[in-house]
């Protein structure tokens, strides 16, 4: 053992340690010349390797979550504050951005402005004739009832109450030629269509998507923060992965609990010759802002609802008349919206069903997107066949998503005196068809590989501590409200003379960010816990236990 003694030299304490012999027992080894050695595997330590490896990891902690609820909330781990966001709105389309559409979404549009030949065999030509006529009265009746003898005045006023932004008469045209139409479709079709009694209407549900872009150029500042630091230096042009928040506001939207047949292959998406338009520039340079979000992925209903895969949805672009006649790009326009209110549902539904941005899909989604007017109707069918985006995805992911969409045709030339005059039966079947395309169940596909056995939602979790607080953190995060307290900022004055010029040195700190605090590298779990009462505590007459509330953020 240690034998330890103290001296005292002049005033100075010092220790002298006298090292002990040890005696090791060494087990005895045998040689053999079958005994494989293995080695293990040799790292690249470059900065952009182990940044790689970092980024790796966390997909992995993600991937690993058994609940919906807690791999969503895991996204948002990183920020505290929120990740500082694309923002794409639904009817917001800056001029000429649908190579930008394309690339953010990794979408091949398919030229042909038709339906695919997938539609032409869901039924035979006479029965579809036979549809179409019967759906052909009551549908005129709708469209005269709506532009000539509905009273608009008390509907206008309710929508002003309830909405403050300035209120388009016509809008409320458009949805109840929606609503009506739906609901004599549904009516007429669904005793031969038994899939359309099992499906469940939204109106004006709330449809937001979340997902990582890579192969971006970087803009200014981090060009001019890797310049100044030695070991970022040959990094400088580096691409960079961005984060991309989409907020939908459809008019309509059918669900089921079965998904929609793939139009294509999975293999046939593969193909090199499905042109993707590169588009790397900073999407500042289109209009485009930034702003600081919470990642939100909602289809338009919560997690644990048994109709979970979309049938179709009705989507508004009235806007259109609105955008410059010298944008002379309303077709392309009408492609952008489109891409992202597609790609934007199917990814949400994708999430509910236990994959995200960082792991890809294993099987295709499907949806049907109707884009009117009241008069002018385009149809889209999207496939959904990969989420991965980010980092070198964005160029060699070899998977596309597939696009097709019809040019605006009119559903009716005019309404007057009660009369629809010219009402366009190709369009009325166009309409059939996407009602009569049937869900199927795949039962040779696991269709939620990354959820947990036992538990797929937080309503499977036994612990209820566990589960109340999972289930209010989750719901305060899609909720996106802003925090109570704002990000610490830099004024104007501060940043000319106290960070680039450093001509006030004598000046007293205040702020937390002078003394190295980094606002917006906090993560969730940053802050104090709850704090409990003494009299609210397991063991009130210990001061210092149970102080605060115990928290359950999943390990990401």
């Amino acid at each position: 053992m240690f034998i330890k003694a103290r001296k005292c030299l002049l005033t100075y304490p010092v220790t002298v340690i006298k090292n002990p012999i040890r005696k090791y027992a060494l087990p005895s080894v045998t040689k053999s010349s079958n005994t494989e050695v293995t080695y293990p595997p040799i790292l690249d330590v470059s900065l952009q390797a182990r940044f790689r490896r970092k980024k790796e990891e966390w997909h992995n902690k993600i991937k690993k979550l058994e609940s919906v609820e807690e791999k969503l909330i895991g996204i948002n781990m990183p920020h505290y504050y929120g990740w500082k966001s694309l923002e794409l709105n639904e009817t917001v389309i800056p001029y000429n951005c649908l190579d930008h559409a394309q690339y953010i979404t990794r979408t091949h549009v398919v030229n042909e402005h038709k339906l695919p030949t997938f539609y032409d065999n869901l039924t035979t030509s006479e029965q579809l004739d036979i549809m179409a006529q019967n759906l052909k009265k009551p549908m005129e009746d709708v469209l005269s009832f709506e532009y000539c003898d509905r009273i608009r005045e008390l509907e206008t006023k309710d929508m002003v109450i309830r909405t403050p932004e300035k209120i388009n008469p016509h809008d409320i045209i458009i949805n109840n030629i929606s609503y009506q139409i739906n609901r004599i479709i549904l009516s007429t079709l669904s005793s031969t269509l038994p899939h359309l009694l099992e499906a469940e209407k939204d109106f004006e549900p709330r449809v937001e998507a979340f997902w990582f872009v890579g192969g971006i150029d970087p803009p200014t500042i981090t060009r001019k923060a890797r310049a100044n630091q030695e070991w970022t230096k040959e990094f400088e042009n580096a691409p960079i992965d961005i984060p991309v928040q989409y907020n939908g506001s459809p008019i309509l939207q059918l669900r089921h609990p079965f998904p929609l047949k793939e139009i294509v292959s999975l293999s046939d998406c593969e193909n090199s010759e499905l042109n993707v338009p590169e588009f790397k520039f900073d999407p500042r340079v289109l209009g485009y802002r930034f702003s600081y979000k919470h990642a939100t992925n909602i289809p338009g209903f919560w997690p644990g609802d048994p109709a979970e895969f979309g049938l179709l949805s009705y989507h508004n672009f009235n806007h259109m008349s609105l955008r410059p006649k010298t944008f002379d790009d309303q077709f392309d326009a009408l492609i952008v919206q489109a891409i992202f209110a597609s790609y934007g549902w199917l990814l949400s539904q994708a999430c509910y069903q236990g994959f995200s941005t960082v792991n890809d899909i294993t099987y295709p989604f499907v949806s049907q997107t109707i884009l009117t007017d009241g008069q002018w109707w385009s149809f889209c069918v999207y496939q959904l066949n990969t989420t991965l985006l980010h980092s070198e995805n964005a160029v060699e992911n070899p998977s596309r998503n597939m696009c097709w969409i019809t040019k605006p045709a009119k559903l009716f030339d005019s309404v007057e005196n009660g009369k629809v005059h010219g009402l366009n039966e190709d369009v009325l079947k166009n309409l059939i068809k996407f009602y009569i395309n049937t869900p199927e169940e795949r039962t040779s596909v696991n269709m939620k590989p990354f959820l947990g056995e036992s538990i797929k939602y937080l309503a499977d979790i036994p612990d209820p501590l566990r589960r109340a607080w999972l289930e209010k953190t989750f719901k305060h995060i899609m909720a996106n409200r802003p925090r109570h307290k704002k990000v610490t900022e830099i004024a104007h004055w501060q940043k000319i003379y106290l960070v680039d010029h450093k001509t006030r040195p004598l000046d007293k700190k205040h702020d937390k960010w002078q003394f190295g605090y980094q606002p917006k590298k906090r993560r969730m779990d940053d802050h104090l816990p709850e704090y409990i009462p003494r009299c609210l505590r397991a063991n009130p007459k210990k001061r210092h236990i149970g102080r605060y509330a115990k928290t359950y953020y999943p390990d990401a």
